[in-house]
């Protein structure tokens, strides 16, 4: 009632004049009635009385405007509202009347409506229940959407219209029509000038002849929508109704294995004809990259990606990245280019076929290295919040280590599965609930140098704690972070795996506050990493939202790296530091600060980090 009253949701506002004060007082009587018959009070009573200067004048007196004139500048004037309830009326029947057909509606029935159980419980309004007038209300759409689920395509439920009784019930009164249960009729595919229509067929979750459900075609266009090659797409209903094929025949003549067109939808009447109407995207996008940290120094390119390169949403990505530029970790300038290619729906629905060529160079003080990779996989959704990928990749590579120079030839077949429960709107957005995981088996064979087989392994998982699920904060303001990751490599020693298929830990994916490759053993008074076959590492963060865009962070890591095949051992590195943030439409733009808590021989006295997103 409270929230119903202008007296009181104005209260704390400037003082008004005696005729605008007597104004609200009078609107207030019909506000209230209305919120007691909302809740179905049809026979309540509002009583609203004014006192000023010992006296008392009910809310409806014509001469109300006058009273309130006598105040004075620092009189105040009362206001006492009482609203008396009453009995609170109840559903007393629910009538279903017909909606008289038009004469171009050939196929519909001008005849007696009747509700099966499941079509009147889809109201949720029931005889005998309170008379509450959001739910009377809600009963046309919430029946109206039920049977259009149903195939009644064209059903049509008008407002529910109440009577009340003298026995303090009120019947409830719909007229609707029904219509005629339809299947999804031919679908028009309009605006297709660069994307071929067969790929949008063959990608559209929407087959005529099935039956037509509203969801099913939102969902549908949505899916469309999500290939990122249209900036809209509109999906509008025929205005007609066509026959069904004759019996026997499906939709569009289409027939099974065995010669047998696919059966119907039981009862259906008629087919209703789609269109999709699209407008295509931009084909061609430019971006740049960016980023900087003490240890591995500046970065910065630039990638060009084509969205539809050859007409069936595949995707072509060319890009070029200058790396090293003035780290503490690298020895000169490198480089990291290369092209992908992106094959969407490859062989069967929502599989992927994704093709890279890739050339790096990159100067560490630990070794140099300059490789060429060829790598083609295949990734597919496995759930809902899971996926999977498996691939092969070949890579010659040529490394240079204290004046040592080695070539390899190196044959992967890199296996992975993918958990994300964090259920993102946008995957930029730092994630403030759930889980993230991925876990990784990579058999792997050496050629050339040394001949070996290993099979490196790992796993890495996040969680995220929002602590508005305490009553502490807004929600998304204050997040606590985890992440926990391990890895081991199998089958060979630290000593016959490539220097670049070893493990490392530090550095920003890892324990901040170190430079990067900068935990685990080193060759001696040097700053250089050896590298082993375990290591794992962990962090703890806080996350808190700040006003006006910006965040601070603050986190702990710890890891180590051991020459043996099972993680946690070695030398423990702990790393502490804190950040800020400013969130843009692209991401937060991070600036972190780290220092190692017990600093390594050689070892940097602190990081600088600067990227755009979350780490993790």
């Amino acid at each position: 009632m409270a929230a119903a009253s202008q007296l009181v949701s104005l209260q704390k506002t400037r003082h008004v004049g005696p005729y605008a004060l007597a104004g609200r007082i009078r609107g207030d009587y019909a506000r209230l009635q209305g919120a007691l018959q909302s809740r179905g009070y049809y026979a309540g009573r509002v009583v609203v009385r004014v006192s000023l200067h010992g006296k008392t004048l009910e809310g409806t007196a014509p001469d109300l405007a006058s009273f309130l004139n006598e105040a004075g500048a620092d009189d105040k004037v009362q206001v006492r509202i009482q609203a008396e309830p009453g009995i609170q009326f109840t559903i007393g029947q629910i009538v279903i009347t017909p909606l008289a057909a038009t004469p171009a509606e050939g196929l519909a029935k001008d005849k007696e409506p009747s509700l099966s159980e499941a079509e009147r419980k889809s109201m949720g309004v029931q005889e005998g229940q309170p008379a509450i007038a959001g739910d009377i209300l809600a009963a046309q759409g919430r029946l109206s959407h039920f049977l259009q689920e149903e195939g009644y395509g064209l059903a049509d439920v008008q407002p529910p219209q109440a009577m009340l009784r003298p026995n303090h019930q009120i019947d409830v009164y719909i007229k609707m029509k029904r219509g005629p249960k339809l299947i999804v009729g031919p679908i028009a595919l309009e605006g297709l000038k660069r994307v071929k229509e067969r790929y949008v067929r063959r990608r559209l979750a929407l087959k005529e002849g099935q039956l037509y459900q509203p969801s099913a075609i939102e969902q549908a266009r949505l899916d469309l929508g999500s290939t990122g090659l249209f900036s809209s797409i509109q999906q509008r209903n025929a205005d007609y109704v066509l026959p069904l094929p004759p019996q026997g025949a499906s939709a569009k003549g289409k027939v099974d294995k065995k010669g047998k067109a696919p059966p119907l939808p039981a009862g259906a009447e008629g087919a209703l004809p789609l269109s999709f109407d699209f407008d295509e995207g931009k084909r061609h996008r430019i971006t740049g990259d960016v980023g900087y940290s003490t240890d591995l120094g500046g970065r910065a390119g630039v990638s060009w990606l084509h969205r539809n390169f050859l007409g069936n949403g595949e995707q072509l990505r060319v890009a070029a990245l200058a790396t090293g530029l003035g780290g503490t970790a690298q020895q000169g300038v490198g480089y990291d280019a290369y092209v992908d290619f992106t094959k969407p729906d490859f062989l069967k629905r929502s599989q992927t076929l994704n093709v890279r060529l890739e050339g790096i160079r990159q100067l560490l003080y630990s070794y140099g290295q300059t490789a060429f990779l060829l790598h083609g996989g295949v990734s597919r959704p496995l759930g809902k919040d899971l996926s999977g990928s498996i691939g092969a990749t070949v890579e010659q590579e040529h490394i240079r280590q204290f004046g040592h120079k080695a070539e390899y030839f190196i044959a992967s077949l890199p296996l992975q599965l993918d958990y994300d429960g964090t259920h993102r709107s946008n995957p930029i957005e730092p994630a403030t609930h759930g889980v993230k995981a991925s876990i990784g088996v990579t058999p792997s064979l050496s050629l050339e140098h040394q001949t070996s087989f290993f099979i490196p392994m790992n796993a890495q998982a996040s969680t995220y704690f929002d602590l508005t699920h305490l009553g502490l904060t807004k929600p998304g303001n204050s997040v606590i972070a985890l992440r926990a990751m391990v890895g081991s490599v199998q089958g060979a020693t630290t000593w016959h795996l490539p220097p670049d298929q070893r493990l490392y830990a530090g550095g920003p994916g890892s324990v901040r506050g170190y430079r990067y490759q900068g935990v685990g053993p080193q060759y001696q008074h040097t700053k250089y990493a050896i590298g082993g076959t375990a290591m794992d590492a962990g962090t703890v963060e806080f996350r808190q939202r700040l006003p006006k865009n910006l965040g601070v962070v603050g986190f702990v890591d710890a890891g180590q790296v051991s020459s043996g095949s099972i993680p946690a051992h070695g030398k423990l590195r702990v790393g502490y530091g804190g950040g800020v943030r400013y969130f843009t439409p692209i991401g937060p733009v991070r600036v972190d600060v780290a220092f190692p808590l017990h600093r390594a021989e050689r070892g940097d006295r602190w990081e600088l980090y600067l990227g755009l997103g979350e780490t993790f």
